[in-house]
This record gives C-alpha cells, structure tokens and sequence, in this order.
C-alpha cells in the first residue's frame, strides 16, 4: 500500500486472473474480506448477461467446488467420520439463533 492508498497487485495473481496495466478493478464488501473483480467481467452498461454467460460462470464456479470436494474426499478416504460434530439438528431448528429480538417463532 502506498502513500496514495494504491496497491500492486503480484504478478502471479495479474497473470494468473488476466489483469492488465490499466485494467479498472471494482473493490466489493465482503464481510470481512474484501472481492476484487475485472470491471470488463461484468455486465456492461447495465445491460444484463444471458442465459448463456450465467450457465458458463455456474459451470466455472461449480467446477472450483468440485475439485475442492474431491481433494477433501481424496485426504479423508479411510478415516473415520466424527461422531461429535458439536451441534445436533435439534440445535438447528430448536432455538433463536439468527432471529431478530421479537420476532415471533
């Protein structure tokens, strides 16, 4: 971070995502991170992607989960499952937890 409030993004990750030297990068809220996306990714004068460009952005993204899943299922094969996972269902759907104060059950 410099002294203007600018960052350099590392070339690997430029490279990797396709950032170019006079790219425009939107920063988004995240909860407590922060999403940096490619302003030409988006959708351009509020005109919306199609049908098409949705299904290929899921498929990318589901893609991702998968190879994570099987990556996670690939270090875990022969242990056992954990019996105790520190919650039941019970405490899922039995108490108050995300309601607003007052809100009727």
């Amino acid at each position: 971070m410099t002294s203007k409030l600018q960052l350099t993004v590392p070339k690997a990750i430029a490279d990797h995502y396709g950032i170019r030297p006079g790219d425009e990068l939107e920063w988004i809220p995240a909860g407590d991170s922060i999403r940096v996306e490619l302003v030409r990714r988006k959708a351009k004068s509020g005109q919306q992607l199609t049908a098409t460009e949705r299904v290929a952005l899921f498929d990318a993204g589901m893609a991702r989960v998968d190879k994570l899943q099987a990556a996670q299922l690939k270090a875990n094969r022969g242990k056992p499952a954990p019996h105790d996972r520190g919650w039941t269902r019970e405490d899922l759907y039995n108490d108050d937890r995300g309601l607003p104060r007052g809100f009727p059950r």
